[in-house]
């Protein structure tokens, strides 16, 4: 995600953004005014912004004062300006009581804000870092919009205020909020990193002019689809007003690929990834820490395998452990002198590619618009995105806010930095619950009953695939060493110093088999779907698959009229649904994921060989008897799976011994 969060109260917390996430992330010298110390560290000053600064008398852009902050977030949420109105009312005569609570917005709170965090993808601030004036300017200007496009969101779709017995009723801030805006020029590392801090007061105004407090939950519950439409608008913005496209990129093999500006060498990319690779080779350590580490009787604490929900625990452990202290902060124009020389002596990349990075991005982007037209299809999307989620969520089931993050994703992808219709994305969620959801809430608060919060899961599922329950199986010997292929006999492991040398077994993670649910429920759709209709959605998605990277591609037709109704040369029957629980089933089992890992590197064959993987995974749920008994196997079944046993029969082997 490119949007963070993370709550500010008041105390020691607020005292730490006023010494250093106010100045640019450096060091406040002692009783030095705030304006000062911001001039000081280069970075400008802190904006108003929000729909409720006219409840409070202020106008977005207007300067922040270290009183202000001080008032609405450091003594529990009082108007920014309560020192002029305490002062205004005590020399009218009021008490020193009725002037406080004058300056009040409602009750003190302890939670005084959160606090957003919004940086762009890393290709679009390197041609911030590189590019001339005019280029740093309009990325800025696309950066301050989308930020206002993702408030106006908040206010307007997530924002509410509890009321009644245990806040079971809410209700929209009727004036909108207010946030106070800081931006920040670099990372911890040095390296370019654009990106403004968000401090949004959790005060809200209720429709009878009261004032609450916002509920913070639903500001975390919808971070993800705050995140992903920062990206798709900051990308658009950025795309259109400089002639540039976007591509997609995979970071992290299994992951989803991430949106990039087409044109940027990833090589400079790795040049800014300083902190990634030290938390890399941190990770790397805790894993083997983790997969090894033993009780008091000696038995294994956790599974000897490391799934995706402790692989992210690990991974801010690895962060926290091997984050640099801050240094002090620099003018911008020092900064980008001193990125271009360093990104030419050490990234890399040709000095010409550096000082001309905006027309080798407009080059690449030439060569995508020629053959990528930015068109969507609302039916083909809403399949993708619910088969997506379908699969990413615990137990299949989910809430619109992921259907919601997911279709902006979506359209990202597809649109490759083109502007969309307003409420497109609300239009593809529609159409996914409407098709291919089922509503499964049982509410028992009134909260239950609210859109945002019904409770959905896939409806091919239910109605059309037979449930399946795989029986436990044995717990491997933790004394024996974790292989990427489980079908081999494990060896010990090697004593002496370099016994965390060798692979970590990790579950795949499960994006990998989101994209072949998608391609699987696309070929049933497909197969089931009217001619003229299935014409067309297929014209479409031929176009938007044109620039996808090679494992998200599925086979094309090699016949343009072809519509499906007569089988291709070479290929089999059109897949059964059974794969789609067969992979929502492989959820705890270990195998079956590495089985799917291994083959969606290839997914222009992903029909033929989900055939293949669901029928391999159906029998893998036949009891065994001696899990440990090593059985031979062809050499081209290692990566696929291993010769099954039949309770009653015994061993067998593969074809062809």
């Amino acid at each position: 995600m490119t949007v963070d969060i993370r709550v500010v109260r008041a105390g020691q917390m607020y005292r730490y953004y006023l010494r250093h996430t106010v100045v640019g992330d450096g060091r406040r010298p002692a009783r030095t005014p705030l304006r000062v110390a911001q001039e000081q560290a280069g970075v400008p000053a802190g904006r108003w912004a929000g729909r409720g600064l006219a409840a409070l008398g202020l106008a977005p852009g207007e300067e922040v004062t270290e009183a202000q902050l001080r008032n609405l977030f450091g003594e529990g949420g009082r108007h920014p300006d309560a020192d002029r109105i305490e002062a205004g009312r005590l020399a009218a005569g009021a008490s020193p009581k009725e002037a406080f609570k004058a300056g009040a917005l409602g009750r003190r709170v302890t939670v005084t804000g959160v606090d957003f965090v919004f940086r762009p993808q890393p290709t679009i601030y390197l041609l911030w870092a590189f590019g001339d004036e005019e280029t740093r300017k309009v990325i800025e200007a696309a950066h301050e919009y989308a930020i206002a496009r993702v408030l106006e969101w908040i206010e307007d779709e997530v924002a509410v205020i509890r009321y009644g017995k245990d806040g079971i009723y809410r209700v929209r801030p009727s004036g909108g909020l207010v946030a106070a805006r800081f931006r920040h020029y670099e990372a911890r590392s040095g390296m370019p990193l654009l990106h403004d801090h968000l401090l949004l007061s959790v005060k809200g105004q209720r429709p009878d002019g009261t004032w609450g407090s916002i509920h913070t939950t639903a500001l975390h519950e919808n971070t993800v689809a705050a995140s992903a439409l920062y990206n798709e608008l900051v990308a658009a913005e950025v795309c259109e007003t400089l002639g540039l496209a976007t591509q997609p990129r995979t970071v992290t093999p299994g992951r989803r690929p991430v949106m990039e500006i087409a044109g940027v060498p990833h090589e400079l990319i790795r040049w800014t990834s300083r902190r990634s690779d030290q938390i890399a080779a941190c990770l790397t350590e805790l894993e083997h820490e983790y997969v090894t580490a033993v009780d008091d009787d000696g038995e294994p604490r956790f599974l000897p395998v490391v799934s995706e929900r402790a692989r992210a625990k690990l991974n801010a452990v690895a962060a926290r452990k091997t984050r640099p202290p801050k240094q002090s902060a620099r003018p911008l124009a020092q900064l980008r002198a001193w990125w271009r020389a360093s990104a030419i002596l050490t990234s890399g990349v040709a000095a010409d590619v550096i000082t001309s990075l905006l027309e080798h991005a407009r080059a690449a982007t030439a060569a995508i618009r020629a053959r990528v037209a930015a068109v969507v299809d609302v039916t083909l999307a809403a399949v993708d995105v619910a088969a997506t989620v379908f699969v990413m969520n615990d137990g299949g089931r989910f809430h619109r806010r992921h259907l919601l993050a997911e279709a902006r994703r979506h359209l990202a992808l597809v649109l490759r930095g083109r502007r969309r219709d307003p409420g497109l994305d609300d239009q593809v969620v529609a159409a996914a619950i409407s098709t291919h959801c089922l509503d499964i809430t049982e509410p028992k608060t009134v909260r239950g009953r609210e859109a945002g919060y019904r409770l959905y899961t896939a409806l091919w599922s239910l109605a059309d695939l037979p449930a399946r329950h795989r029986p436990p199986g044995p717990v491997p010997d933790p004394d024996r060493q974790p292989t990427a292929d489980h079908c081999e006999s494990a060896e010990p492991r090697p004593p002496g110093p370099d016994a965390g040398e060798w692979e970590i077994l990790r579950i795949p993670l499960q994006y990998e088999r989101a994209v072949l649910a998608s391609a699987v429920v696309r070929e049933k759709l497909r197969t089931t779907t009217a001619t003229a209709a299935r014409g067309r959605a297929y014209d479409d998605v031929a176009h938007q698959q044109a620039a996808m990277p090679e494992q998200l591609l599925g086979p094309e037709p090699a016949d343009p009229e072809y519509d499906g109704q007569e089988q291709m040369p070479g290929r089999r029957e059109a897949l059964d649904l059974t794969a789609l629980q067969a992979l929502r089933e492989s959820r705890t089992d270990v195998e079956a994921l590495d089985v799917t890992a291994e083959r969606l590197r290839h997914l222009q064959d992903a029909f033929t060989a989900a055939a293949d993987r669901a029928h391999a995974t159906t029998h893998r749920y036949a009891r065994q008897d001696d899990a440990d008994v090593a059985r031979p196997m062809r050499q081209d079944d290692q990566r696929t799976h291993g010769p099954q046993q039949d309770p009653h029969q015994g061993p067998q082997v593969g074809p062809g011994r």
